[in-house]
């Protein structure tokens, strides 16, 4: 059985079944938390072994402290294990994938910290799921790795985090909630914050700063994966301009600028390469609110657009973040209180045939409507999708694809309890209406 097996492993003699890479990160520290309270919530059969890696003893003995106090207890377990690496020392990385069943990666931004921890994992037979929203790299990951983490039986999954497993699983729970085929589905993402605003770390702005002034590498990056079209079934799902006004919302909306088309659109071709299932068409939207905020968002984007184009440009945004986000983005990160007062909707529209309807025939004639709900997407979400996701990947053996390899959400979970374990932890996925039109 290959490691990412549970027997094989622990027969491998791996006191780990999860480590936490980068636990002191801004994103880390969450992750640690949320993981304490998974294992103290006792749902893994035989509990939960796991550690914390990162270069600074002394930072991670902080981070399992901070997380005992929020969870109420005096002092971190001394069960936790500590494990010393750094990103750049391959031997220390190696050494900590030996170690355990599952890695989870939480150094960004990813394009230039993820490649080492993913080729540590794959060549010593860990499991690795990380929170990237960079499709760049993600599918970067896929061209290298992807051979070499099949013939390991090793399962490595980007994406894990808010983006992209909302949108992936959203697209899959409404496509099993509508009796017939889906054929196409638009999702929006509204984001509620309270009195105190909202803002995210700047490692996230970082991220999307490279990720725009590389655009050109991702096309020729997919030209030399030389992914097989995906076919289109039923109506052709129309793109929508860059901005437009949404009478279902009333609001004005533009197209989402993260991961979430590109890592849908993995799993539909995985899914409908490996499994013969009906791809779905996909598009990503996010609600802005009314025409002010439209002229705003319009005039700070075309500013990104010419910086991000110049090195000295780039250097300004990750210098001044704050500034050049309207505040949206700072150095320090939310506050708690502004973490507990932010949440968020994704609605999901979709279109299909009923059953015994020919897809390829006529107009779709059916609707469904679905939402996945949920706290502070950056970092409560996030940790709990990413701690979630592990959990099905350690717990769900019998229902991940027959081979390892370099995965996206939607496709190693569609057949495992993800979604009722995002449930139960109040990511909450529910069915809005459905018709017959």
């Amino acid at each position: 059985m290959a490691a990412g097996g549970s027997d094989g492993a622990k027969a491998a003699g791996r006191p780990y079944d999860l480590v936490v890479f980068g636990a002191s990160g801004f994103t880390g520290q969450f992750v640690v938390e949320e993981v304490a309270r998974t294992a103290a919530d006792g749902e893994l059969r035989g509990g939960l072994r796991w550690a914390v890696a990162g270069r600074s003893r002394q930072k991670l003995q902080a981070v399992l402290e901070r997380a005992a106090e929020r969870l109420g207890k005096a002092a971190p377990g001394a069960e936790v294990g500590v494990l010393l690496c750094d990103v750049s020392d391959a031997a220390s990385l190696a050494a900590m994938a030996r170690q355990t069943r599952l890695v989870l990666s939480c150094v960004g931004p990813y394009r230039f910290l993820g490649e080492p921890v993913v080729e540590a994992c794959v060549e010593n037979g860990a499991n690795c799921i990380d929170i990237s929203g960079e499709p760049q790299f993600l599918e970067g990951m896929y061209l290298k790795y992807n051979q070499k983490a099949a013939e390991k039986g090793v399962y490595v999954v980007g994406s894990c985090g808010f983006d992209s497993i909302p949108a992936d699983m959203g697209v899959l729970y409404t496509r099993d909630k509508l009796k017939g085929t889906l054929t196409a589905v638009e999702s929006f993402l509204k984001v509620k914050s309270g009195p105190e605003g909202a803002c995210i770390h700047d490692g996230t702005w970082k991220s999307a700063v490279y990720g725009l002034a590389d655009q050109d590498n991702l096309r020729k990056l997919r030209k030399k994966i030389g992914y097989a079209p995906v076919p289109v079934v039923g109506a052709k799902l129309r793109r929508r301009g860059f901005v437009f006004y949404s009478p279902e919302f009333k609001e004005y909306c533009i197209p989402f600028m993260g991961s979430d088309v590109s890592v849908v659109k993995r799993s539909q071709r995985y899914l409908h390469t490996d499994l013969q299932e009906t791809p779905v068409q996909y598009g990503a939207y996010v609600n802005i609110g009314g025409l002010g905020s439209v002229i705003k968002l319009m005039l700070a984007g075309i500013l990104f657009v010419l910086l991000v184009k110049f090195s000295f440009g780039r250097k300004l945004l990750t210098k001044y973040p704050e500034f050049f986000s309207a505040g949206r983005f700072t150095k320090k990160g939310p506050t708690q209180k502004q973490m507990d007062g932010t949440s968020f909707t994704m609605t999901f529209f979709g279109e299909g045939y009923s059953e015994g309807q020919d897809p390829q025939n006529g107009k779709p004639n059916v609707k469904i409507c679905t939402e996945v709900k949920g706290p502070e997407p950056g970092y409560v979400a996030t940790p709990i999708a990413m701690v979630q996701a592990g959990v099905s990947l350690l717990e769900d053996t019998a229902c991940l694809p027959k081979q390892g390899g370099v995965y996206s959400p939607g496709a190693v979970f569609s057949k495992t309890k993800l979604i009722d374990r995002l449930n139960k932890r109040g990511v909450e996925f529910s069915v809005i209406s459905k018709a017959e039109v």
